[in-house]
């Protein structure tokens, strides 16, 4: 596959996924890095209609969690490894920030290898955003225990769609040589020129009414007050899951 030429797919035919299939490519990705071998991470396999209508709300209504044939939900997971160690009388101290972040590092490298071995058999997958801004809810419903904490969720079916590919930055907005170097104005302008010119991007300004195309993200599409009540929801979250 030319990742150049990869889309993200929200459209599926019916054809459902066979699970010889689904569980080759989900232990071919296994041979992702993996901070110290530990493979910190599970995955919970949504495939029943019931499920689906449960999960979908959690997602705001995406119409892709309930059409999709197989709904994945990856998860950073010290319980498992947790578990082990006591039960091999060692002294398990991951109960911290720290090994939630080693864990979601590992659970997202996963995700990136199961989606790109994915799109090679021509399957396509979505990536949801939606999986941190409810967090306990789908922690309930998917039953996960301590120390384990949705990071990432994939939808998967044979496309039924080919979209259009969306824009991206050019590479100098994120390449830095040696250090990290500070943006001047003119770079700015420069980086997200392309993005600010495209008629779609116009017509997002003028139809909510402001002045330029990063007012849409901080006033429409990404609040202030929508991720600060999120972010409570967050940490949370966390603190029941035994990360905080």
């Amino acid at each position: 596959m030319n990742f150049q030429e990869r889309r993200t797919i929200r459209k599926y035919k019916k054809d459902d996924i066979p699970t010889e299939q689904l569980e080759a490519l989900l232990f071919q990705a296994s041979r992702a890095a993996t901070m110290g071998n530990m493979q910190l991470y599970s995955v919970v396999v949504t495939r029943s209609e019931e499920m689906k209508e449960k999960l979908s709300p959690l997602h705001f209504g995406q119409p892709m969690v309930k059409e999709a044939p197989v709904v994945l939900t990856f998860c950073a997971d010290f319980n498992r490894f947790t578990q082990w160690c006591k039960q091999r009388n060692a002294d398990a101290g991951y109960d911290n920030i720290l090994s939630f972040m080693n864990a979601v590092s590992d659970t997202l490298l996963y995700v990136q290898a199961f989606c790109t071995l994915a799109e090679e058999t021509g399957l396509g997958t979505c990536y949801l955003g939606t999986t941190l801004y409810n967090p306990q809810g789908i922690i309930d419903l998917l039953k996960l225990p301590k120390l384990t904490f949705p990071v990432a969720t994939i939808t998967v079916g044979v496309p039924n769609e080919c979209p259009e590919q969306p824009d991206r930055l050019p590479h100098l907005a994120y390449i830095h040589e040696e250090t990290y170097q500070s943006y001047t104005p003119n770079q700015l302008d420069i980086i997200y020129y392309f993005k600010e010119q495209l008629e779609e991007n116009q017509k997002f300004v003028e139809i909510n009414k402001k002045e330029n195309l990063a007012q849409v993200f901080t006033d429409c599409r990404y609040t202030r007050k929508d991720n600060e009540a999120m972010s409570a929801g967050l940490l949370e979250a966390l603190k029941k899951q035994g990360f905080l």
